[in-house]
């Protein structure tokens, strides 16, 4: 049930995509069928612009003005209070009793055969 289920949804889909490109290829072959469309006019040419005036030198480093320096320390930031209590867990026992865990069986092992010492 389930196979012909997705089996017939597969068909739907590939029929639908193939119907879709129908229109498509249809539109395609109508236009490579038009007449010769009149052809679009050139544009004129675009004149040569002047050349870009030169520009003044940049200032050296030695003209900059220096920034001021500090030594100030930072402001310590303030202390944010809290807004939830915080949760702390009662201490564990000291002397925790294990649980006891049972011991696997032995598995007996079946016996292999060697392929004989190669001389």
């Amino acid at each position: 049930m389930a196979v012909s289920n997705s089996c017939s949804i597969f068909l739907l889909i590939t029929a639908l995509l193939s119907f879709s490109s129908i229109t498509t290829s249809h539109a395609a072959r109508s236009l490579l069928q038009l007449p010769n469309l009149p052809t679009i006019p050139s544009l004129p040419a675009i004149p040569n612009l002047p050349a870009a005036a030169t520009l003044p030198p940049l200032p050296s480093a030695a003209s900059l003005p220096t920034l001021p320096t500090t030594n100030s320390p930072l402001p310590s930031l303030p202390t944010l209070p809290s807004v939830m209590p915080k949760m702390t867990l009662p201490p564990m026992p000291a002397n925790i009793p294990l649980p006891n865990m049972p011991s696997l069986p032995n598995i007996p092992t079946i016996p292999t055969l060697s392929p004989p010492p190669s001389n």
